[in-house]
């Protein structure tokens, strides 16, 4: 279903909310991972983001991507979540890992060890540098449907996505040197 689709619905059925599940879920639950850290909030997070989308759809209406307005509410919700006293008091982490088909157990393992050591090293950056860097770099959102997503200027994103970059760059110098 195209943009047009979704700003003119005024209710949500079924087979609509399957389908913007079905082409956006793992996003909503990706992103909601990175900023939590934790599966099982990542889980209630994007049960709560489609819950929220299939009670106020009529609210969308197209001034950014669906796509973009759904990771929007995945980060407000992820936030609050992250802000209650229970998140705070209680830490458990895992990470993402690739589980693709690759040629031999040899390159898997390498690729695998490389993809941990990038996501350890993200999951490391602060809660706003982090944000800025997933919806660029995994997402491939522009500055401005960033700076719509986190509710900041465009000026505010690219100072906290080079600052996440240069974090990184230490984070990659610095593991070097140990090497």
């Amino acid at each position: 279903m195209d943009e047009t689709y979704w700003k003119h619905l005024e209710r949500m059925d079924s087979a609509s909310l399957q389908q913007l599940m079905s082409v956006y879920g793992q996003e909503v639950w990706n992103l909601a991972f990175l900023l939590t850290k934790r599966h099982h909030l990542a889980d209630d997070i994007a049960q709560d983001v489609f819950i929220k989308v299939y009670e106020s759809i009529h609210l969308f209406r197209g001034a950014s991507s669906i796509k973009t307005w759904l990771l929007s509410i995945t980060r407000n919700i992820s936030i609050n979540y992250l802000r209650t006293a229970f998140v705070r008091k209680v830490t458990l982490t895992g990470w993402i890992t690739d589980k693709g088909v690759n040629a031999s157990a040899e390159k898997q393992a390498v690729e695998q060890s490389v993809a941990e050591e990038i996501w350890r090293a993200v999951m490391g950056l602060p809660l706003k540098l982090r944000e800025v860097l997933v919806l660029h770099g995994k997402y491939e959102l522009s500055m401005k449907e960033i700076a719509n997503v986190l509710g900041v200027s465009e000026g505010t994103v690219k100072s906290r996505l080079a600052r996440a970059r240069v974090k990184m760059s230490a984070y990659w110098k610095e593991d070097a040197a140990y090497e």
